[in-house]
């Protein structure tokens, strides 16, 4: 052994606690340096190396990261070799804490983690590094794969200047899937049409609730599909206990079938639902592989009086759009707290006429743009605050969050192969041509303005919304003008069902509970079905 491989060794050998040394004469310097060993990972990382900073050790500081969370700091790494130090100090942007000089002196609990990329070839052409979803929902704090240390016990003081040292020597383990039982039944296989889209293996998924006694009924049933964030739980917050639970083993209720889809993606947990040129064929992969794969694998009816829709948030935005895009395909829909339906509210943000997406000029006073707020009106956080949490998460809209989705979903193509976004996230400055895009393509208002004659016919009777007034994504306010719309309408004139939860917040689903809803349903399709038609799912 040579005597560098020798001190390589010797530096590899020392443990994973911190170790706070003094700063280089004449400076101070704040700095953290994160290494990992080549027991846990033995190639070299690209991607992104994060340390939080809390002041409990419990949940681990990884965990504690949020929109509103612990502060953490982040910087990408590009071919990162184990044993090497990656460095994060006072030049790095944090959240919610600008930069580790706003940390005050203290005690504090530290821990470094390493957010693991993998390369992506696509058909496009570009050469992509992303993370890649391990079923967990494009959580990078608890993605299988990924490294961390443990959390240790040590005092900052940025004006005196430390040099604290971690190892990323945890691996987190993989997903475990709930096992079936004799009401929610899983099963996932990989996507030929996204797998070439992302030259990887790409999955899709979904969990399905059977009704009482289906093992035993040779019967079809109807389907609700139940839109959504990524989840591994039963659809509909079925479990015992609830009243859906009780209701669902009733001679008297609706034997239906409810179906999650799980379509992660390297962006987000979820599509929406469409095609895209940043996240790819996500549209017609549902349509032609899971939807078909559902039909294969249970007894659902396949007629779309028999196929109704719901979700709220993100799945709101995609029970709309399924109904709207596929309007002979579902037989309704009911979105509750739908994302933007119009771009002029974007948690915010009027995409057409704000100039900056952080700032509002309004005459002589320029004011903060508010991205959340509380139901009695109060801020929780402004729309610089929540793009820096995400800028922090992941450059090139790798954060797996809210607005580089929606920038991946409804924006172009950039030429670096990431999406092309709406906003500079560290100046606000909007590019109008982005926004014409995203009006152009996926403004579900505009669309339907645009395709009237040819949409409407198929979406009568079919549309329900709900709100909360005082959602805390400001989405009511995008739900009025579609509803204000729709009133309009002619040839054939839809006016939609829309409620409105006065006071109520995100996500306001309406006055009665699931199951009552889920009956409601069943009384759409009851309307909705042929003559004649038997309806033994439904003993009423």
């Amino acid at each position: 052994m040579t005597l560098v491989q020798y001190l390589l060794a010797l530096l590899a050998a020392i443990p994973a606690a911190a170790v706070a040394e003094a700063p280089r004469q004449g400076r101070a310097e704040a700095r953290f340096e994160i290494t990992f060993p080549a027991s846990v990972h033995p190639e070299p990382v690209t991607g992104r190396v994060y340390v939080m900073i809390s002041r409990e050790p419990e949940p681990e500081p990884r965990l504690q990261v949020g929109r509103t969370g612990t502060p953490f700091f982040g910087r990408d790494v590009v071919g990162l070799a184990p044993g090497r130090a990656a460095v994060i100090d006072a030049t790095d942007a944090g959240s919610p804490v600008e930069s580790l000089g706003g940390i005050p002196a203290g005690e504090y609990w530290v821990q470094a983690f390493v957010n693991v990329y993998s390369e992506y070839r696509r058909a496009d052409g570009h050469v992509v590094w992303m993370h890649e979803d391990r079923w967990e929902g494009q959580r990078w704090n608890r993605s299988p794969g990924n490294l961390y240390s443990a959390v240790q016990r040590v005092r900052l003081d940025a004006n005196a200047g430390y040099a604290v040292k971690l190892v990323a020597d945890r691996v987190i383990p993989p997903v475990e899937i709930p096992a079936d039982d004799e009401h929610v039944r899983r099963f996932r296989f990989q996507s030929e049409l996204l797998t070439r889209f992302w030259g990887r293996p790409i999955w899709l998924g979904a969990t399905v609730l059977l009704p009482r006694d289906y093992d035993r009924e040779t019967m079809q049933y109807p389907v609700n599909y139940v839109q959504g964030h990524f989840s591994l739980a039963p659809p509909l917050g079925f479990r015992p206990g609830t009243e859906l639970h009780e209701q669902w083993q009733r001679d008297d209720f609706p034997r239906m079938i409810a179906v999650t889809f799980q379509h992660p993606n390297p962006y987000f947990d979820d599509s929406y639902a469409v095609n895209s040129v940043n996240v790819g064929p996500y549209g017609d992969a549902i349509m032609e592989e899971l939807i078909p794969e559902v039909e294969r694998r249970f007894r659902v009816i396949r007629q779309p009086w028999a196929r109704v829709l719901s979700g709220g948030s993100t799945g709101g935005w995609e029970a709309l759009a399924l109904q709207i895009f596929q309007p002979d395909f579902f037989g309704g829909t009911w979105a509750y707290c739908p994302d933007p339906v119009t771009f002029t509210d974007v948690e915010g943000i009027d995409v057409y006429a704000d100039r900056n997406a952080f700032w509002r000029e309004i005459d002589w006073r320029r004011v903060p743009i508010i991205n959340t707020r509380e139901v009695n009106g109060h801020v929780r956080l402004t729309s610089e605050q929540r793009n820096r949490f995400e800028r922090v998460s992941g450059t090139k809209g790798r954060s797996g969050e809210q607005l580089d989705i929606w920038s991946a979903v409804f924006g172009p193509l950039g030429e670096d192969g990431y999406f092309k976004p709406l906003f500079d996230k560290r100046t606000g400055e909007v590019d109008s041509g982005v926004a014409r895009y995203w009006k152009e393509n996926w403004d579900l208002l505009y669309h339907l303005q645009r395709n009237w004659s040819v949409v409407g016919p198929g979406l009568a009777g079919k549309l329900h919304v709900y709100t909360g007034t005082a959602d805390n994504f400001f989405l009511n306010n995008s739900t009025r003008q579609l509803e204000a719309w729709l009133k309009t309408t002619s040839s054939p004139h839809v006016p939609g069902f829309f409620l409105y939860g006065d006071g109520k917040g995100h996500c306001w689903s309406g006055p009665v509970s699931t199951a009552e809803r889920l009956k409601e349903m069943a009384q759409h399709v009851m309307r909705s079905m042929p003559e004649g038609t038997l309806t033994p799912w439904w003993r009423y």
